[in-house]
């Protein structure tokens, strides 16, 4: 199979990888819950691998990341620990329903709510989110790239303005984490939230939130901690504050062996091979009649990601048949990303992503590309 569907999931994954996962199957306690060899070892690995996440997006202090299953729980936790009843949050049109859905929640509840409107390219106005700001703003939420359309957004002016006007600015890194450089300090970002298994390269079920020092989080659950065991109340103390419950320790150490995959690889070096390919791809397809391609492709810098349709044709039926005829995987329908789709003028008909990983190869996209040619002339 040409796996062509690495935004949803990233399925070819570093052998270190792997490796590590099958050994901490074997080997690993529970991390905080002992003093034996197996629960210190594990410590120790979910320890180190904090570290490393924390240099990687040029964190203050390791503690202020908390591991979680996927960038949605990081999100709600974020939107949920944040926002009271009377706040006003800003939002976009580029956003994941792991976003939309728990803020139309917070928005049940009293919180009010602004969606910021992008053009039929799916790409913002910065200005637009800075009018939107009232005295009641208390959080501006927004992705760095958008899963459907691949556009990347600049962060650091979001984060300028945000904190110019006193307000909270949390990410959605879902699908730059691991690809493209992040700094939570340059960028002026309060609360990034993200994913183990995409550009990280990890195991499934692992990802994470990181909380500027200073700023308190309500936690999403609360439970079993390892420390203060006959307090009423779950610490309040970063990380243990947000991570009630065991952690996923052997997926925590999967992502280690990814985090020093990618600090071996170089996340430039990946990224600019998952660049190159994605723009093979756009330049064999852009003119073939027929084909609509959605997105702003007047800059280098975009996620690996090439949204289109053929026509009028449903978009699951051109994804059954890249996967049924040319054993090629992608992703048709809605993306999670029902708004966005209301931007493209694609809701009743979907599109078909290609979304690239540096494990393709030119030939993997070049047999893509020959597919679209063909299925444009059915």
């Amino acid at each position: 199979m040409i796996y062509l569907d690495n935004a949803a999931t990233t399925m070819h994954k570093p052998q270190e990888v792997i490796d590590a996962v099958v050994a901490a199957l074997s080997s690993m306690g529970n991390a905080g819950r002992g003093v034996n060899d197996a629960s210190l070892s594990a410590s120790r690995i979910i320890y180190d691998t904090r570290e490393k996440l924390c240099h990687l997006f040029h964190g203050t202090n390791a503690r202020q990341i908390a591991f979680t299953n996927n960038s949605t729980e990081s999100l709600n936790i974020a939107i949920k620990g944040i926002l009271n009843p009377g706040d006003h949050v800003i939002t976009t049109m580029l956003e994941h329903n792991s976003v939309l859905r728990p803020l139309y929640e917070m928005e049940a509840r009293g919180v009010k709510l602004t969606i910021v409107k992008s053009n039929e390219q799916g790409t913002l106005n910065i200005q637009d989110i800075e009018d939107a700001i009232t005295e009641e703003t208390k959080l501006i939420i927004c992705t760095n790239g958008s899963n459907l359309t691949g556009n990347y957004i600049d962060l650091k002016p979001i984060g300028e303005m945000a904190h110019k006007h006193g307000v909270l600015f949390a990410v959605d890194a879902s699908q730059t984490a691991g690809v493209f450089p992040i700094d939570v300090q340059d960028m002026q970002i309060d609360i990034l939230c993200f994913t183990g298994h995409k550009g990280l390269l990890g195991p499934q079920g692992t990802g994470g939130i990181y909380v500027r020092e200073g700023l308190l989080v309500r936690p999403l659950k609360s439970g079993g901690s390892g420390v203060q065991t006959y307090s009423k109340i779950h610490p309040a103390e970063m990380p243990t504050a947000l991570e009630a419950g065991t952690l996923n320790g052997h997926g925590i150490a999967g992502l280690h062996a990814a985090l020093e995959y990618l600090e071996k690889t170089g996340i430039d070096s990946i990224r600019n091979r998952e660049q190159d390919l994605m723009w093979r791809f756009y330049e064999g397809v852009k003119d073939i009649p027929n084909v609509k391609i959605y997105g702003d492709f007047s800059t280098k810098n975009r996620c690996a990601v090439v949204t289109l349709n053929i026509g009028d044709y449903d978009s699951s039926e051109v994804s059954d048949a890249l996967l049924t005829e040319y054993n090629i995987s992608t992703r048709s329908g809605g993306h999670c990303a029902p708004l966005m789709h209301e931007a493209l003028g694609t809701v009743e008909q979907g599109a078909v992503r290609f979304s690239f990983s540096h494990y393709n190869t030119e030939e993997e996209v070049d047999t893509a590309i020959k597919a679209i040619r063909e299925l444009s002339q059915d």
